[in-house]
């Protein structure tokens, strides 16, 4: 393998390494689509969340605003400042930038969930909170 090539393929499997790890057991968040905004610096991603029974995402902040799409079972989204919210199938949720909140499937089957981040590109989709 060329430098070049080895360079690149550091630049790429590197951050994904790290995403990866950074996920507890039982979450996986799996990227389905990126692309640029008409907005500079900022850049919308999907993804698919699953949450393993008894799974939780754990306390974490976005680099911008993330609208989420329950597919299947049923989560307990938690946001600094508000409520704890049960959602089942077919409901919705908001989460501002940089706001820390948590997601837990307290079901006893696999939760999916459709994640839309719209995010300062460059950025890691996802940091842990203390």
């Amino acid at each position: 393998m060329t430098p070049v090539r080895v360079l690149i393929a550091t630049l790429v499997l590197v951050p994904l390494m790290a995403v990866a790890s950074a996920q507890q057991a039982g979450f996986s968040r799996t990227v389905i689509q990126r692309g640029d905004l008409s907005t500079p610096g900022r850049e919308v991603v999907s993804a698919i969340a699953e949450f393993q029974p008894g799974a939780t995402v754990g306390r974490h902040t976005h680099p911008g605003e993330e609208a989420g799409y329950v597919l299947e079972g049923t989560l307990l989204v938690e946001q600094e400042g508000k409520a704890p919210v049960a959602l089942k199938a077919g409901e919705t949720f908001f989460i501002p930038s940089g706001t820390v909140h948590n997601a837990t499937n307290k079901g006893s089957v696999k939760a999916r969930v459709l994640a839309t981040y719209i995010v300062e590109k460059g950025k890691p989709l996802a940091t842990p909170a203390k």
